[in-house]
């Protein structure tokens, strides 16, 4: 199916329940039907609001699907329907919502994608905090455990995301005036959930979210429609770092800068030339970068030759509203014969970037390190002809002015030494012109004949011969120390930007796409794609228009398909190619581009042999499993069936009449024998269903006191010598009430399994923050601290040798269960002997316990009845 038969997505988005996201939603599809377009609900939650009740009447609604599950029947929107009506419109309210196990999809998210991919148009919802990546900010903000989450780039790939805003107070009104929850339920919502500060920091995360989300959509616009200029839709603070002591200093400011506009960005770049650039330590670069991370913001590294143009094509490309620069370190004296500094540069092309000049401890006392020149620079080869030309005409009238009292020798040495300066300041050209008029200088002015261009005696030919060939070395040896300068600083400027990008992939968990994206920035590109050849054809082009690619990964936009649209290509073998999109680039980088190239295929490569590797581990994990289930199999099995199967072959005998008694201990025997059977095949298949996540877990609020009484019913009368201490202010628990069950049960009958007589098992439960903590207290002989962790290894009895007290998975499976409904099983010595294991669950908050009715209300319903 082609991308243009999907179905378009709306989601409007809320900060919390009872902002108006249903009803919003149900008008717009009022709104829609009366437009003429077919519209259908798949599935609304009014929660019992009559306005919301009120909404859905005038609308086709599909009937949920009816699912039983743990002898509930529970309704979930029914996909098939929905698919076989195929409206052009479906209402699909609560997107992170979790069905009903034996539902087609483990979440509605996963449902409304079908419905797209089927090219319906879905209209949804859902609250900020349901979102994953604000999953633990939610948690600490609230207090309250979010366990229905939707992925973020669902939500983010959305057509239109709308957001449904409401002040707190206005809120909190709505509450009181019964539109939301209950009459009974209103004081406690507002005095848990509902508070002031939580409803405004969760509007506050709306907010910011669809801030960022609009801010994506922008930049994808304004790439797309080749927009080069700053748009100050938000403040983006660009912070240049050459390396020095004051890097510190500019990063904590343009912090501050970008602090006081909510939602800015802070990007730190630094510009690697290919000339060198002084003072760049690396080591100081790293401490920079991480406290540029640790506040908040990214760092960026680029290439360029002209350092103020970089740094505003950089802030350009990122729409930076800011930029900030330090005061330059230079002194004053290197100012004057340098010229205006990168700042001034800077100031004057940066148009409407505004540029801070920031003032540090470090300014005017000069560079750290000797400059690392590289290269003859235009300016350079400027300052040799003019010195060139103002030192022949002053050399001559001084030195004829003394004629008398210097001679030919002198004279000819001292335009040595200019020709010298001159090649060390500008180069072979400017010193091989002054050298030449030198020449002609020294002959008319100073070799006799004077006022001739003759030459009488031989030495002075060859003293201006000499002086010729050594003006040319010397400027030739200048030259070839440029060149090599350059070539090293190049090489320097190189290996410092795979450094970098190295250390920013070995960080990140996308290499792929952190090498990409390097590329991109350093070069410039408006984007960097991975393309690989299509295989699997026999006869297919590996090269030319007929070849058959694909975008591995990319960075930029847009991505490329095919080689021939790159504006730069570097093969990597026959089926991959780095393809770049932008400028075109001198062959010297194509080295380097080389060195990315092959660093991307390698990184390619391990992402795929790691994902092989993960693919494989549940294979693995599945085979010791099996193993582990045929060694137990093969003997513990084997003892409670053939104890049964003796009992019912003894009970058949014709040959021996047994008495009452004996055929009731026989009966009992393999009673005894078969429960412990059924047991096991229960502990081995649920071990099996969570090594391979099979296991279907359904929580939902449910009282402990509750738990633990038919936990201890199914203990029978040992149970009898267990002691439980459960206080009524121990909130409910958000479990899967059967599998806490069995979990209890395992840990009980283990502590009964250890008590010494006369010193019975403790259950006691208490509150901990949003946790309930059960603890099964037993004063046996305890565990040592070095092998605690290995009781929870499957198919181990810790000092068990007789291998008929079972396969060891009770412990084990417990740990497993608990994980499964979100909790934790952990041990710890009791205090005087023993062991405690301790059961940590999720609490039902406050404000959930609010819809529900208490326990003391639920006690007196069950009583009148």
């Amino acid at each position: 199916m082609s991308q243009g038969d999907r179905g378009g997505l709306r989601i409007y988005l809320g900060s919390a329940a009872g902002v108006g996201k249903t009803y919003a939603m149900l008008c717009e599809g009022h709104r829609r039907a009366e437009r003429g377009t077919d519209v259908v609900v798949g599935y609304v939650e009014t929660h019992g609001r009559q306005h919301t009740e009120e909404l859905i009447e005038g609308l086709e609604v599909i009937p949920r699907a009816r699912i039983p599950y743990r002898d509930t029947t529970f309704e979930e929107m029914d996909v098939d329907a929905v698919l076989a009506r195929k409206p052009q419109v479906a209402i699909v309210d609560e997107l992170a919502h979790t069905n009903v196990p034996g539902s087609r999809n483990a979440k509605r998210w996963q449902d409304v994608e079908e419905l797209l991919n089927a090219g319906i148009e879905v209209i949804t919802t859902v609250n900020i905090q349901h979102l994953e990546s604000l999953n633990d900010v939610v948690l600490k903000i609230t207090g309250v455990p979010q366990r229905e989450t939707v992925p973020d780039a669902v939500v983010r790939a959305a057509d239109q995301v709308e957001l449904v805003d409401m002040t707190p107070e206005a809120l909190r009104r709505r509450m009181a005036h019964g539109n939301i929850y209950a009459p009974e339920k209103i004081d406690a919502a507002l005095n848990n959930y509902f508070r002031p500060g939580n409803l405004t920091a969760l509007r506050e995360l709306a907010l910011l979210w669809l801030a960022d989300k609009v801010d994506e959509g922008l930049q994808q616009y304004r790439a797309a429609h080749h927009i080069t200029g700053t748009w100050e839709a938000r403040e983006r603070v660009v912070v240049a770092l050459t390396g020095g002591p004051e890097g510190d200093t500019l990063i904590r400011r343009a912090a501050r800068i970008a602090a006081r506009s909510h939602g800015g960005d802070l990007l730190a770049v630094h510009v690697t030339r290919s000339d060198g650039l002084t003072g760049a330590n690396p080591a100081t670069l790293a401490a920079q970068r991480h406290l540029v991370e640790s506040l908040g913001g990214s760092y960026h590294q680029v290439v360029g030759d002209d350092i103020p143009e970089t740094l505003l094509t950089f802030a350009r490309a990122e729409n930076a509203t800011q930029l900030v620069l330090g005061a330059s370190r230079r002194s004053w004296l290197s100012s004057l014969f340098t010229g205006p500094g990168f700042g001034a540069r800077t100031i004057r092309g940066s148009g409407d970037i505004d540029v801070h000049i920031v003032t540090h401890a470090h300014m005017g006392r000069g560079r750290g390190l000797p400059r690392a020149s590289g290269g003859l620079t235009l300016r350079r080869q400027l300052a040799g002809y003019l010195l060139a030309a103002l030192l022949a005409p002053l050399l001559t009238l001084v030195l004829t002015s003394e004629r008398g009292n210097i001679n030919l020798i002198s004279d000819v040495l001292i335009f040595l030494v200019a020709v010298v300066v001159v090649a060390l300041v500008g180069g072979v050209v400017p010193a091989v012109l002054l050298a030449v008029a030198a020449s002609l200088l020294l002959n008319y002015y100073f070799v006799p004949p004077i006022h001739q261009f003759t030459i009488a005696e031989a030495n002075n030919a060859l003293a201006l011969g000499v002086f010729v060939v050594v003006a040319l070395l010397v400027s030739s040896v200048v030259d070839t120390a440029a060149r090599r300068t350059r070539q090293a600083a190049r090489a320097s400027a190189e290996s410092e930007l795979l450094t970098a990008t190295a250390g920013s992939v070995l960080r990140g968990q996308r290499a792929v796409e952190a090498v990409l994206d390097r590329v991109r920035e350093a070069f410039g590109m408006e984007s960097a794609t991975l393309l690989e050849r299509e295989g699997g054809k026999e006869g297919a082009p590996k090269r030319g228009p007929a070849a058959e690619w694909r975008a591995v990964a990319h960075a930029g936009t847009p991505a490329l398909t095919t080689p021939d649209d790159a504006s730069v290509e570097v093969p990597v073998g026959d089926d991959l190619s780095l393809a770049l999109l932008g400028r075109t680039l001198p062959a010297a980088d194509r080295r380097v581009l080389g060195a990315f190239a092959s660093y991307a295929a390698v990184a390619l490569e391990q992402q795929r042999l790691a994902a092989e590797a993960e693919a494989a581990r549940p294979i693995a994990e599945a085979d010791r499993m099996r193993t582990a289930l045929l060694t137990a199999v093969s003997h513990d099995l084997r003892t409670p069936l053939a104890s049964a199967k003796a009992a019912v072959t003894s009970l058949r005998s014709p040959d021996i009449q047994w008495t009452a008694e004996d055929r009731e201990e026989l009966l009992a025997t393999a009673d005894e024998s078969l429960d412990k059977l059924t047991r096991l095949v229960d502990n081995l298949l649920d071990m099996s269903r969570l090594q391979t996540g099979a296991l279907s877990v359904f929580p939902r609020p449910a009282w402990l006191d509750e738990i633990v009484a038919r936990a201890l019913d199914h203990l029978g009368p040992a149970s009898k010598n267990v002691i439980v201490d459960i206080p009524d202010s121990v909130p409910e628990v958000q479990v899967d009430p059967a599998i806490l069950e069995r979990v209890i049960v395992n840990l009980t009958n283990n502590a009964l399994r250890y008590s010494p007589p006369g010193k019975p098992p403790l259950l006691a439960a208490s509150a901990l923050g949003d946790r309930v903590e059960l603890r099964v207290v037993d004063k046996g002989p305890g565990i040592p601290a070095s092998d605690r962790d290995r009781i929870f290894v499957p198919f181990q009895r810790l000092g068990d040798t007789d291998n008929t007290t079972g396969v060891g998975l009770g412990l084990a499976l417990s740990r497993g269960l608990t994980d499964a409904m979100g909790g934790s099983l952990e041990p710890e010595e009791t205090p005087g002997g023993g062991l405690t294991m301790i059961v940590s669950l999720p609490a039902v908050a406050e404000a959930d316990q609010a819809t529900a009715p208490g326990r003391r209300e639920r006690d007196e319903t069950a009583g009148a009845h």
